[in-house]
Formats: structure tokens, C-alpha cells, sequence
């Protein structure tokens, strides 16, 4: 017998009725999509260049760690974020002479 989804009041109901319940029982009912969701053009662009990132092991002294936490912090960013951001500008640069 094919099980029909129920309709939900809000989305706070429908997460309690799916941790109780297996989406398989459901299948019969789920409507086919051609597209799951969008996203802002910014944010696929952010996707798409972490995607083709590669991550790196970088020894660096204690005081440039501490001193590049501050210049973070004063910024609102994470410290790691503003080093990769400082490569980024100084390789550009570089690129640029």
C-alpha cells in the first residue's frame, strides 16, 4: 500500500515527522523536480573557487600567528581567511610588476 506524505502546519512539524519516519515509505508520493534550489550568483561564485582550492600544511612563527589574530579580529574575519587573503593580494601584485 502506497503510504501518502502528510501536509504540515510549518516546517518545525515536518522535521519532527521525518526524523520519525523513513522517506523510502514515501517514494510513491514525492513529486519529481528538475531543480532542488538556487543560490545567490555571489555564492555560487565562493562554490566554485572553493572547489579549486587545495589545502596546505604552513609553518609559521608564533608571533605572526598572534600579530595576524589581532589584524583579524580588528577586521572581523578569521585569521587564516586574512593570511590567504594577504598571499592572494601579494601574489597579485607580484603578477602585476
Amino acid at each position: 500500500m502506497k503510504k501518502k506524505v502528510p501536509r504540515f502546519k510549518n516546517r518545525e512539524e515536518e522535521a519532527r515527522f521525518w526524523e520519525t519516519h523513513s522517506v523510502a515509505d514515501y517514494i510513491g508520493d514525492l513529486k519529481k523536480i528538475d531543480r532542488i534550489f538556487t543560490v545567490a550568483p555571489g555564492l555560487a561564485e565562493s562554490i566554485r573557487e572553493r572547489a579549486l582550492t587545495k589545502a596546505i600544511s604552513l609553518r609559521l612563527p608564533v608571533w605572526a600567528i598572534a600579530g595576524a589574530k589581532k589584524v583579524a579580529q580588528k577586521k572581523g574575519v578569521g585569521y587564516q581567511v586574512l593570511i590567504k587573503n594577504w598571499i592572494s593580494e601579494c601574489l597579485q601584485r607580484e603578477a602585476d610588476h
